[in-house]
Parts: structure tokens; C-alpha cells; sequence
């Protein structure tokens, strides 16, 4: 694998390779995961956010299903 001196050096510099291993990684993910998920909450591109275009879709959807229900 193509990996840079520089970039195995930044690993080697986690701690926690004896007793977590690959796992010491995780809260690092953990926060990835909390910062993307509260970047689609708050953070409005134009005038929505992610969840008011999930939202708005989700009730279409729903409103379509109806419509054909009653067909």
C-alpha cells in the first residue's frame, strides 16, 4: 500500500497500538460522525437545511402514496 512517511508517522503517534490497535481510532470517527451530523442540523445552504430537504421529501413521498392509494 502507498502510504507517505509522514502519514504513518501521524498514526504511530496515537497512543493506545498496544492495547486498542486498529480501534484506537474510533473516537476520532465518533467525532466525525457527531460534527457531520450537526453540520446537516444547523448549518443552511440557501435556505435549508439538510433535514428540512428530508423533511419535505419524506411528506411528498407520503402524499403520493396516498394519492395513488385512493386511485
Amino acid at each position: 500500500m502507498l502510504v507517505s512517511p509522514r502519514v504513518k508517522r501521524l498514526l504511530q503517534l496515537v497512543p493506545g497500538k498496544q492495547r486498542f490497535g486498529v480501534y484506537r481510532f474510533l473516537p476520532f470517527f465518533f467525532l466525525l460522525g457527531g460534527a457531520m451530523e450537526w453540520f446537516m442540523i444547523n448549518v443552511r445552504i440557501g435556505q435549508e437545511t439538510f433535514y428540512d430537504v428530508y423533511r419535505r421529501k419524506r411528506s411528498e413521498r407520503q402524499y403520493e402514496e396516498r394519492m395513488e392509494k385512493n386511485e
